[in-house]
């Protein structure tokens, strides 16, 4: 038997995590958030797989606008190999996966690629890594292996998998003997009592060379936007932006429909792995670290005769008093306040803001650039104060403004302003005006992050009123 090569793990990053408004937002969703445990969601999913002897560098597919904060997290890790490719429009899986399979196996023929949402939770790395290990016999005789969790409680809000026999040669792999959609409670509770049933939790061990020949003939449409998309791809400075036009073409439909339920190679590894998908803020309670009253409790909390609730702050104080059963999270610019069996609900919430066009429906209150973050403090008449932290070594880009003026303050850091003809260096509890149409840049030339004040003027500030001149993360 051939020696199994190295597996490409595969990040797929496009979710948006609506559930969990007002936290998550579409500009900065569950994957990047530390949530639970160590570090991100995403930056938990790549370290299951970063032993260099079993994994190669890591894929990640994602949205482009989460670019730079993907890569930033990544390095974080010591991961500077990545390649990251950037995704024109969500399309649902099918494509993200078959555009990884090319790229991986475009390097190797015969590559192997682990497929993982990055926002999940797995709670016991090593049962996972050990089931990674016995699917990989499965791939090597062109099976693609789904990860099956056995399940704890006759849940409504999944798919399932019947297992069939154990496959020869792959000892705790079996075939799938059948695919059934989200089930009403009566039949989940049967399922559960049977034994036979998985629930279907998204993770794939896939062999490159079988799954692109089936996609010819399962999904013939979305293997060739993928291969026209990937071929027209560009580099930008140390992403894949895949050829919008090419990949538009793709329809949008997950790797379930487009090949697992109409291929004769499905497998699944059943496995207890502390799994979750964290769709709920419920989720994130019932796997949090529960007090004497069963209240899960993180940030500026103050909890009186609280039962079995979920209390979390990220800026104000939340007080809560002879309540139970309740999700509280607050943020700098929202609250939430739902019962816990309501949490499903919350993305109803999202989509009214979005009607509204309210900006909170997807802007988290910190705006995430290349270079740092801005948060604006507060906005009046003619004026608006921001919070801008700049991160060491980068810079904004050189711009100008035609309907405002802005006054910059140094709170801590060295800021390097450039003003028309001039280069000033800035420290500590200085300041500087930057006059309406003059061209300017900050950055940041020290080793610690820089922190200043804003101050806005003008009759429009929106974001919009900045003219580009040159910028060396190449957006226009």
């Amino acid at each position: 038997m051939t020696k199994t090569p190295r597996i490409t793990p595969v990040l797929l990053s496009g979710g948006t995590g609506s559930r969990l408004w007002p936290l998550s937002r579409e500009a900065y969703p569950k994957q990047l958030l530390p949530l639970v445990g160590n570090g991100t969601m995403l930056q938990q999913t790549a370290q299951r797989a970063l032993d260099p002897a079993r994994f190669n560098a890591p894929l990640v597919v994602c949205n482009e606008e989460h670019r730079f904060i993907i890569g930033e997290q990544l390095r974080a890790l010591g991961i500077k190999d990545a390649r990251i490719i950037l995704e024109p429009a969500g399309r649902n899986t099918a494509p993200a996966v078959a555009v990884a399979a090319l790229c991986a196996s475009s390097d190797d023929p015969d590559a192997v690629i682990l497929v993982m949402p990055a926002d999940h939770v797995i709670q016991d790395a090593a049962s996972f890594l050990a089931a990674v290990q016995s699917g990989a016999a499965a791939t090597d005789a062109g099976r693609y292996v789904l990860f099956g969790i056995r399940p704890t409680e006759p849940a409504t809000g999944y798919g399932y998998i019947r297992m069939g026999a154990e496959l020869a040669g792959a000892p705790g792999v079996h075939e799938v003997a059948a695919f059934v959609e989200k089930p009403d409670l009566a039949t989940a509770t049967r399922y559960l009592d049977s034994g036979e049933y998985l629930w279907n939790g998204g993770i794939f061990l896939l062999p490159t060379r079988t799954l692109l020949e089936e996609l010819a003939q399962t999904a013939p449409d979305v293997l060739a936007a993928a291969r026209a998309a990937l071929g027209e791809a560009r580099r930008d400075i140390d992403f894949i932006r895949l050829d919008s036009a090419a990949f538009a073409k793709s329809p949008s439909i997950s790797l379930d429909h487009a090949v697992m339920e109409r291929t004769k190679r499905a497998a699944v590894a059943p496995v207890d792995i502390g799994w979750t998908d964290v769709g709920s803020w419920s989720a994130l309670w019932e796997i949090g670290d529960q007090d004497s009253s069963g209240n899960v409790v993180s940030g500026d909390v103050l909890a009186e005769d609280v039962q079995s609730s979920y209390l979390r702050s990220e800026g104000p104080l939340v007080a809560a008093l002879g309540v139970e059963d309740l999700i509280i999270v607050a943020t700098s610019d929202a609250v939430l306040v739902t019962r816990k069996d309501r949490d499903q609900d919350v993305k109803r919430i999202v989509e009214r803001l979005k009607a509204e066009g309210r900006e909170a429906a997807t802007q988290s209150p910190q705006v995430h650039r290349p270079w740092g973050f801005y948060q604006s403090i507060h906005t009046g008449e003619r004026f608006q104060v921001k919070r801008i932290t700049v991160k060491p070594g980068e810079k904004l880009s050189l711009q100008k403004h035609y309907h405002r003026a802005e006054h910059w303050v140094v709170v801590n850091g060295t800021a390097l302003v450039t003003r028309d003809n001039e280069e000033i260096l800035l420290r500590e509890n200085e300041s500087i005006f930057l006059p309406l149409g003059c061209i300017h840049r900050l950055a940041n030339p020290g080793r610690v992050p820089l922190n200043l004040i804003e101050v806005q003027s003008g009759p429009y500030l929106g974001e919009d009123d900045i003219v580009r001149i040159e910028d060396i993360y190449a957006r226009t």
